[in-house]
């Protein structure tokens, strides 16, 4: 009789679960991969939004880098640059899907609905009711379970009040009053995606200043190239030992990981959405949220301002644009008695240096591995590291 358990089983099919898929593709590992291929990227943010990221630093990954963004806008005879011009979501999503259906055709469209331990492995539950064993699962969940409310607006109807993860398609909101509470991108995007779409929307930035990146183009002198060198998480010697030292970042203390992964790179919209924004959508910056409420079918906001003075918006919805914080209470289809196994901080995974919790066989990459190493696995850029790293470890351990 056969061995019933598979070597590895993929939770999720953004770029992270079909960057590991397609480096496992190449090894004598019997695995299978599962999830909506692009998701969050096609149903869970904005039409007409554009990433944050440079083209270089936003393709997928694969053992021999035989499909990235390049190739694929040359083949479509969409426009590209490695820097200098932002990439559409809607082609970032579509060349996500052309690599899935390229590179990890073995993509099963169904989700996980549970994972147990049970002995020389776990056992895995689909939405249709299948089962199956896996010895090594891979969490690669993304951002979908782990959207932030602030306290103050978390008990309002769901009807005045949302996340920003939560909307796709902006033009319900035409006609209406909107406040959006958000300094950083996703705040950008959507206040000028909003305005442009015929709603009155009002930001609401809580720091003292929106903080626009700059357009730094290529080629820049020398000198300029060796004080602020470029990486995939933008220019500048921080970003740059985060992409190229994740290693490293995971031998220091917790205490300075927990520290630069809270600070750096912080909420920041891009150099292009600036004149979408700025004089043409009202900015109410450097403000306290004092607190929210409904009455009479509208949402109020109150703010105190920097002079000290209050006041009150009424608006139709408020949208909240106030990032994501990793939380494994929050993945559900792990099963109480296996996360409690989990060692955690912040109620982050501690990671081994190859994405091992404290549960052999469970690793966790992507966001829920940024505390252990680096801001680098918050963004899509960090597939290509984690991908080699923890697929060469799979294999070798096979």
């Amino acid at each position: 009789m056969g061995d019933p358990f598979i070597d590895v089983a993929i939770i999720g099919a953004g770029p992270y679960g079909l960057s590991i898929a397609a480096f496992l593709h190449r090894t004598n590992l019997e695995f299978r991969i599962f999830g909506n291929p692009m998701q969050s990227w096609r149903q869970n943010m904005p039409k007409g939004m554009l990433l944050k990221s440079d083209g270089f630093a936003s393709s997928l990954y694969d053992p021999d880098s035989t499909f990235t963004l390049r190739r694929y806008c040359e083949e479509m005879n969409l426009p590209y640059a490695d820097v200098g011009i932002p990439v559409p979501l809607e082609t970032f999503a579509a060349y996500g899907l052309e690599f899935q259906r390229r590179l990890v055709p073995m993509l099963e469209e169904c989700n996980i609905t549970a994972v147990r331990r049970v002995p020389s492995g776990f056992e895995l539950e689909t939405a249709d009711g299948k089962t199956l064993l896996a010895r090594k699962v891979v969490v690669a969940a993304g951002l979908t379970h782990f959207s932030y409310l602030p306290d103050f607006v978390s008990d309002l109807p769901r009807q005045y009040v949302t996340h920003s993860f939560e909307h796709h398609d902006l033009s319900e909101f035409r006609g209406r009053a909107i406040a959006v509470i958000g300094g950083g991108a996703s705040a950008a995007d959507i206040a000028a995606i909003l305005h442009e779409a015929g709603a009155d929307v009002q930001l609401v930035v809580r720091r003292e200043k929106m903080a626009f990146h700059s357009l730094v183009n290529e080629p820049r002198p020398l000198l300029q190239r060796i004080k602020n060198p470029r990486s995939g998480l933008g220019t500048g010697w921080r970003s740059r030992l985060c992409t190229d030292a994740p290693l490293i970042f995971h031998a220091m203390p917790q205490k300075f990981r927990l520290k630069v992964v809270s600070k750096h790179l912080g909420p920041a919209p891009g150099w292009f959405i600036r004149d979408k924004v700025v004089g043409k959508v009202p900015l109410h910056e450097g403000v306290q949220l004092k607190g929210a409420k409904v009455m009479e079918g509208k949402a109020y906001l109150k703010i105190a301002r920097k002079d000290g003075s209050e006041v009150e918006l009424a608006v139709d919805h408020i949208i909240c644009a106030t990032g994501f914080r990793v939380a494994l209470s929050r993945l559900r289809f792990l099963e109480e008695p296996l996360q409690a196994e989990i060692r955690s901080v912040e109620d982050s995974p501690i990671l081994s240096t190859v994405f091992e919790s404290s549960v052999p066989g469970l690793h966790f990459v992507g966001a829920a591995s940024a505390n252990s190493f680096g801001p680098l696995t918050r963004f899509a850029f960090g597939a290509g590291f984690t991908a080699k790293r923890l697929s060469k470890h799979l294999a070798a351990r096979r």
